[in-house]
């Protein structure tokens, strides 16, 4: 059982880290073909989207596969099949609803967003490309459904297979719709975001095929266990949907944060931006922030913030338990692994900025802004992962409700201070509103996690300042690297060279940081006996 769900887990993580990855890699061709006007505009459909599926699906695929997961344990095949129809049956309707709200107020949100008359996608561009998204609410809550039901078995192969092909499908019709439009029927990029945006009906249209497949073989297996079963729970249809709800809650407010952060962006950045006359710069920065910058540093937020939560179900046994010891350590671990992998890595993306975007999209007038704003918002990554894990810390000791509390205090700073930094900091008064605002967020949830079961944070400060120090160490050589490589090649205006020069940098960063790490047993500290792999890299065997 242990040894399935560990595969269970691991395939998972690898489908997600799959997932997110080709989500970073085909913005480089997109860059290519739309530009920053185009990042910007398909940032507009795809923000109020995303909150959209995370308010329209309210934690209910993961809640539907806790609860099957409950009763099926307890022999009741039955209550679990019913649970999956009436959240099928919900998730229709919420969708269909969810389409509707996004479809109708399309214009709503891009005047709120636009001033057409000045620099910036005009109104028009931004309302088509929301409807054109708005498509994909219809399918995909009732879709995310089916891989519930599926995890509820422990079977997490149709969830992993059908997640990593509706992203194939997806950046594969948007590349190539994007690519027709422009260069076969010499349209204009709004519309060819507009096919980039229809992009994630279709994903979720092959996605839901891939699950009927699944469904199709393993239905006789699951109707064979229905047919065994001897009795039933027989719970009332109400009480089903009281606990369904009950389980989904948690689950809501660590998706939905990032996309509202970025939506405030959104809707203030245009406005604010053109008030202290930067408005030729609105889409760089707005493409940047929410789009291009953030598909980078959000790949070091998924690899740690995925290793952490794998501890939180442990975690929440420890907790119902009362054992207070595994508590703090599992607590402890899930904090120190987001510290370990992640400070460093952006710290590395914000010395490296311009060298980093410059060799994902390209040398142009606006790589010096580009390159200064990823520099900005790197360190932001390492806040969203603290956030993640915090909020999810406080699930696992049942203070969930409280992540509601410091996510509105964190978007309160947020909308009170974007506007005001951004008169002050043109562009980067947005990340540093951001900063702020989710740095306040976690600083709340470490706070309600140190009250609520008196947790001392020790450990984790004195991990944290020889993490702290190793990374400064790593920045040195980052930099001494880059200088050194700088004076032989002048590789500003050469894309192969500024590779070369990242990748150069990179490596030898990581690899003090890793023998850092290693040598001083941090490394196994936090990480445990996964760090063996790598003891031949450093140590001969005696």
């Amino acid at each position: 059982m242990a040894s399935n769900i560990l595969r269970g887990t691991l395939l998972l993580t690898a489908a997600t880290f799959i997932s997110k990855f080709l989500g970073m890699i085909y913005t480089i061709p997109f860059y290519e073909l739309v530009k920053e006007d185009g990042g910007a505009l398909y940032v507009h459909a795809y923000t109020p989207y995303n909150i959209l599926i995370s308010i329209s699906t309210v934690g209910v695929p993961l809640a539907v596969s806790k609860f099957v997961s409950k009763y099926n344990a307890l022999g009741d095949y039955y209550t679990g099949r019913r649970m999956f129809k009436a959240g099928m049956s919900l998730m229709i309707v919420t969708g269909i609803l969810a389409f509707a709200i996004l479809y109708i107020g399309a214009d709503f949100l891009a005047n709120i967003a636009s001033v057409s008359d000045k620099h910036g996608n005009n109104v028009e561009d931004i309302a088509m490309v929301i409807r054109m998204v708005s498509f994909a609410l219809i399918i995909i809550p009732s879709m995310s459904i089916v891989r519930g039901f599926f995890q509820g078995y422990g079977s997490m192969g149709p969830t992993a297979v059908s997640q990593v092909i509706e992203q194939i499908a997806r950046i594969l019709f948007l590349l190539v719709g994007a690519y027709v439009t422009i260069h076969v029927f010499n349209g204009t990029v709004p519309q060819a975001v507009g096919f980039a945006t229809f992009a994630a009906f279709i994903g979720g249209i092959v996605s839901f095929i891939s699950l009927g497949i699944f469904w199709r073989k393993r239905k006789p297996y699951l109707d064979k266990q229905l047919a065994m079963q001897k009795e039933t729970f027989d719970i009332p249809l109400i009480d089903l949907y009281k606990e369904l709800f009950r389980y989904a809650g948690p689950f809501v407010l660590v998706g939905i944060a990032t996309p509202l952060y970025q939506e405030i962006d959104v809707l203030t950045i245009e406005r604010a931006m053109n008030a202290v006359g930067l408005g030729e710069n609105v889409n760089t920065v707005q493409s940047n922030i929410t789009m291009y910058g953030h598909k980078l540093v959000i790949i070091p937020v998924t690899v740690a913030t995925g290793l952490a939560l794998a501890i939180i179900p442990s975690l929440t046994k420890a907790f119902t338990d009362r054992n207070r010891e595994l508590i703090f350590h599992q607590i402890n671990q899930s904090l120190q692994i987001v510290m370990l992998l992640i400070l460093p890595a952006v710290v590395g993306m914000s010395l490296l900025g311009f060298e980093v975007y410059g060799t994902f999209y390209g040398i142009n007038d606006n790589l010096p802004l580009n390159g200064k704003l990823l520099s900005w918002y790197a360190p932001v990554a390492l806040l969203f992962g603290l956030f993640t894990v915090s909020s999810s810390i406080l699930q696992g000791i049942n203070e969930q409700r409280y992540a509601l509390v410091s996510l509105t205090a964190g978007l309160l700073l947020k909308v009170l201070l974007n506007v005001p930094l951004i008169h002050l900091f043109g562009g980067i008064g947005a990340v540093l509103g951001t900063m702020i605002a989710v740095a306040t967020a976690v600083i709340l949830n470490l706070f309600k996690i140190r009250r609520a079961i008196n947790f001392p944070f020790k450990q984790f400060i004195k991990r944290s300042m020889l993490i702290a120090i190793f990374t400064v160490i790593m920045a040195i050589t980052v930099l001494l690297t880059k200088w050194l490589l700088g004076t032989f090649i002048n590789y500003t205006d050469n894309r192969l060279q500024m590779l070369f020069v990242m990748t150069v940098s990179i490596i030898v960063g990581a690899s003090v940081y890793l023998w850092l790490s290693y040598e001083s047993t941090l490394l196994e500290r936090v990480l445990g006996n996964r760090v063996r792999i790598i003891d031949k890299v450093f140590r001969r065997k005696k």
